[in-house]
């Protein structure tokens, strides 16, 4: 079969014959029709991160596909089933972090297109177990960034706390910030979208916000301060040390800072305000199978839709310079 292989950190990606996955126990074979790319993917290509991915490397983690084959054990997922492949590859089921329903901080998961072979193929096999099955009616490319950039935000959003009616910030309008912002809106927050481009901040406007801020042009904290009286939760899905210290400090009193991008630095915290303030800051990684039930819920009602643009597989070592570059609007989508 023919895949997009990391066979070297910081080396671009060779698209060549690897031999077809073969099944053990509890698995299933899916014929990939499209795979989302993420940052994480470059993160991953780059080895930039302290735990690093196994090498030579299939990346990918937003595979959607057929099931072609299962193997004889498998009785949850039959031949034919449309299925996605996920970050949450599989976890252990067995510890105190997967038994009480937080099974992404299971310390045993394996992870997609990381620590096992992902979706840049035209096979992938896969727990069945794992999977995530896709609501009939949803377009296999339309639906592959929901994977990943979907489910991340959805429960991003899940975790901060935030009401109906209250105010969120997303900071960073770009392949997940834009879907954030989608999520953030079907869940009946009032959104402050915030980025540096007018143009995400137009396309912000597009998709429902209802208050918009160019850092670049004013200081977001400051104007969310003034204009909402703060923010309940902010979503910090940008790269930039500086969206985090302002994403921070748009917070209101007894609000939450979600962390959700994954820079290479430090977010240095006033105590005495955090304490004062009662500002709750935590992290948020993907989703739980559960949380991806709902996340494609909402996508199979029309509420929330990735904004996409598709490119063939012998394409990646593009994508990935346009993606270097912020040259991406949405999410781009490999098709096999």
């Amino acid at each position: 079969m023919k895949a997009a292989v990391v066979n070297e950190f910081k080396q671009q990606l060779e698209v060549k014959e690897v031999p077809k996955p073969t099944l053990s126990a509890g698995e299933i074979l899916v014929k990939i029709e499209a795979c989302g790319v993420c940052h994480t993917d470059l993160h991953a290509a780059h080895g930039d991160w302290p735990v690093k991915p196994k090498l030579p490397l299939i990346p990918g983690h937003e595979g959607v596909g057929i099931v072609e084959e299962v193997a004889d054990d498998v009785r949850s997922v039959k031949v034919g089933d449309r299925v996605g492949v996920p970050w949450l590859y599989s976890a252990c089921g067995e510890c105190e972090f997967c038994l009480s329903g937080r099974e992404t901080l299971c310390p045993d998961q394996q992870n997609g297109g990381y620590s096992v072979d992902g979706g840049y193929a035209e096979y992938c096999k896969a727990p069945a177990a794992y999977v995530a099955k896709i609501p009939d009616g949803l377009d296999p490319v339309e639906v592959a960034p929901i994977l990943c950039a979907g489910v991340t935000t959805y429960k991003a959003l899940k975790v901060s706390d935030a009401k109906p009616g209250d105010w969120v910030a997303i900071y960073g309008i770009g392949g997940l910030g834009h879907i954030a912002l989608q999520y953030a809106k079907a869940m009946g927050f009032n959104v402050v979208a915030v980025d540096i481009q007018q143009e995400k901040l137009e396309l912000a406007k597009q998709l429902g916000a209802d208050y918009t801020v160019n850092g670049m042009e004013t200081d977001p904290a400051k104007e969310i301060q003034q204009e909402v009286g703060g923010v309940q939760a902010a979503i910090s899905v940008a790269v930039t040390r500086k969206a985090f210290e302002q994403a921070y400090q748009s917070v209101k009193r007894g609000g939450s800072l979600v962390i959700v991008g994954l820079p290479n630095d430090e977010l240095p915290l006033p105590i005495f305000d955090t304490v004062l303030n009662g500002v709750s800051v935590k992290g948020s990684i993907v989703g739980t199978r559960k949380d991806m039930q709902e996340a494609l819920d909402f996508a199979a009602r029309g509420k929330v839709r990735a904004i996409i643009e598709s490119a063939p597989l012998d394409a990646i070592n593009d994508v990935f310079d346009k993606m270097e570059k912020g040259k991406i609007n949405g999410r781009i989508v490999l098709t096999m």
